[in-house]
């Protein structure tokens, strides 16, 4: 039986992919590949808007998933002979052409008292530069859709939260036209009819995270504390597998309420657990190659699940709650192993001693290299350009 994830859709839910609309293929798991449709106007090289958010600098200085997605990505495509321009804040550092959109990150700005005004101004300064490009690229969520879908050059929006919100549903649902990208299939399961133009799976550059020669002495969790990454039920599996547990993790202002009156008073009460904050990415090879596995003990449709990918970049097995993305994402008994409760997952733990950590890390470099997202995106924006073009 699948968990409840949360969401008022469950992996259970949905068996197969039969319930992806047929024009929008997956194509970027590299387990199911779509043949390409060439393009003869596509040009030598591309000029490209990657329009990241604002909310950290490009790449993060510490947590930031989509911040992190969009530095790959940007990075990837410039090494391919792009011309890449990053809208971004200004605190970022990029091989693209940087067009700050303002000074710094939000998340360091305390004098920012409405975010949303920010991405109003960057919408329409994007808006008034968009014949510099043969394509935009945003990452903004349904800011961009109302100016961008009245006019002609190509865009597409990758979508990297959830969906699974009634309010989502109505604005997105808005505007069905408008080219979509998900990030799972699963993603798509509360607005199925929207223009899904494609699924391109996260990847990472393969030498910034890599498995580091250390001792295995513990479990870890990576990520932020919030109630549906589950921090709780981590400490419920490691405490029970008998294995000390460490956590690395962010702690937002909107969730601080609940980390003082739930997940602190765990860990005081739990001399097995370590609670060691956010950590960058320098830091986290050594501390995810020191883990035994990552507890991965979601209670939400998870849209993909980044630190899945980075810890199987170090080498370590991920013990994954069957939730959202997790089934396409992980393979089971290779990567780590998919669990359903806590009983499963404390199973696991016992079980993780027998997964080859160097095949861990060789499906990452298979399936979840930034070269592969870059080219999957390529793909893409030659098929938009050519149907902008007839």
């Amino acid at each position: 039986m699948a968990p409840d994830c949360g969401g008022f859709l469950a992996p259970g839910d949905v068996k197969t992919r039969a319930d992806i609309p047929p024009h929008s293929p997956s194509t970027t798991n590299p387990r199911e590949t779509a043949p390409e449709t060439p393009h003869p106007i596509r040009p030598a090289f591309m000029r490209i808007a990657q329009i990241s958010p604002l909310f950290e600098a490009v790449p993060p200085k510490l947590y930031g998933g989509t911040e992190r997605v969009v530095y790959s990505l940007t990075e990837e495509l410039v090494a391919m002979g792009h011309d890449v321009t990053l809208f971004a804040s200004g605190d970022s550092i990029t091989s693209a052409t940087l067009a700050p959109m303002r000074d710094r990150a939000l998340r360091l700005d305390p004098t920012v008292k409405d975010w949303v005004a920010t991405y109003y101004r960057m919408v329409e300064l994007i808006y008034r530069r968009k014949d510099d490009f043969d394509i935009l690229h945003f990452h903004i969520d349904y800011f961009p859709l109302q100016l961008f879908s009245r006019q002609k050059t190509p865009y597409l929006t990758t979508i990297h939260g959830r969906l699974d919100v009634p309010e989502f549903v109505e604005t997105y649902g808005t505007f069905l036209e408008s080219p979509f990208v998900s990030i799972s299939d699963n993603q798509r399961l509360p607005i199925p009819n929207l223009n899904w133009v494609r699924t391109v799976q996260h990847g990472m550059p393969p030498n910034i995270l890599t498995p580091r020669p250390v001792k295995q002495e513990y479990a870890a969790f990576l990520g932020r504390i919030s109630p549906e990454k589950g921090a709780d039920r981590a400490i419920e599996i490691a405490t029970r597998a008998g294995m000390k547990l460490k956590m690395a993790a962010k702690v937002d202002n909107a969730d601080r309420e609940y980390y003082e009156a739930k997940i602190k008073p765990l860990i005081d009460s739990h001399p097995n657990v370590e609670f060691i904050g956010e950590i960058n990415d320098a830091q986290k090879p050594e501390f995810l190659s020191g883990a035994h596995c990552l507890i991965f003990a979601i209670d939400w449709p998870e849209p993909f699940g980044l630190v899945m990918i980075e810890s199987m970049a170090c080498g370590t097995p991920v013990i994954a709650f069957n939730c959202g993305s997790v089934p396409e994402v992980m393979d089971d008994g290779v990567t780590g192993f998919i669990v359903n409760n806590v009983d499963e997952a404390v199973a696991a733990v016992a079980k993780v001693h027998t997964l080859d950590r160097a095949k861990v890390r060789a499906t990452f470099d298979r399936r979840f290299v930034s070269r592969r997202m870059a080219e999957d995106y390529v793909n893409l924006y030659d098929e938009l350009i050519g149907k902008a073009a007839r």
